[in-house]
């Protein structure tokens, strides 16, 4: 509803980048440049300063920012308050989550949120936990879900629930007959890793540190980019990794793989992560209030 031209602008001297805001508009970066000339042509000054191929806003833009802020606050406020009126929930959500939890947490919460609010479209992106944090920082998503600690202050983040990590070996393996094994004992055969990025591979590598052991000690055989990918180099012979226990239930039924108790256990938070916006619009509230009661029906889960 806003002027096309002040969003654009706003998206721009909020990222900083004329590629970014180009990738997060989902719009070609000479149409996102066309749009805040036009801005600039419209208050006839220049909104932004651009220097060595990195730009900020002039005193001028620093001043029509402050104002896109306000500005879109208060159309998130009325959007929210006619709604509240109608009764209204619709509307479109982007939701980004790391592979575990799209694949194994994600589906069944979405499935009964659909099934309660059937006007709401919900367009779920996958990547890393690095990923999905930076996507939540440019505002490209409106609700990020991950498997690692979040350092960014300036995001809502929420515990869900704690998610156990156990080793994987496959049943022949000379591990198989324990039912807890020791770091060390584990790090004495090859390893499967997750990519650089994992949320699983920080939290790893956090629990390595604690214990004193360096990612070097590590006689890393592969790294793959996906729990699926992880479970099938294990049950093939590869070597043994480390996984989240929700992701291998239906192999712990088939025999596949066998699962270990960590000496020292592990766990992780899955969490979610939103900006700290004032007005949201009214069916971001209802997800949110949806997630929390999901979490803690079943946080005893894992």
């Amino acid at each position: 509803m806003a002027d096309r031209r002040l969003q654009v602008f706003h998206t721009v001297a909020r990222l900083l980048s004329f590629t970014k805001a180009a990738e997060s508009l989902h719009m070609t970066q000479p149409a996102v440049t066309f749009q805040v000339r036009q801005l600039e042509e419209y208050f006839n000054t220049r909104l932004f300063d651009r220097t060595h191929n990195r730009i900020s806003l002039t005193d001028a833009g620093e001043r029509v920012y402050e104002y896109a802020v306000q500005i879109f606050d208060l159309y998130a406020e009325m959007d929210n308050a006619v709604r509240d009126m109608t009764g209204e929930i619709s509307g479109i959500l982007i939701i980004g989550a790391s592979t575990t939890i799209a694949e194994y947490m994600l589906p069944s919460l979405l499935g009964d949120f659909k099934k309660k609010y059937p006007d709401v479209n919900v367009h779920l992106k996958v990547s890393n936990s690095d990923g999905i944090v930076s996507m939540v920082e440019n505002n490209d998503i409106d609700l990020g879900v991950v498997e690692a600690p979040v350092m960014n202050k300036n995001l809502v983040v929420e515990n869900c629930r704690n998610d156990r990590l156990v080793a994987i070996v496959p049943p022949a393996h000379a591990l198989a007959g324990k039912t807890v094994v020791r770091l060390k004992d584990l790090l004495n055969h090859d390893f499967i890793a997750r990519e650089e990025g994992s949320g699983t591979r920080e939290v790893i590598e956090e629990y390595l540190a604690d214990a004193g052991i360096r990612p070097a000690d590590l006689t890393v055989a592969m790294e793959l980019g996906s729990p699926e990918a992880i479970k099938g180099a294990v049950e093939a012979g590869m070597g043994v990794s480390i996984v989240s226990e929700v992701t291998i239930h239906k192999e712990l039924q088939l025999g596949t793989l066998v699962a270990l108790e960590l000496d020292p256990p592990l766990q992780r938070p899955f969490s979610f992560v939103h900006q700290k916006q004032k007005f949201r619009q009214r069916a971001m509230d209802e997800l949110l209030e949806f997630a929390r009661a999901y979490c803690l029906s079943h946080r005893n889960d894992a």
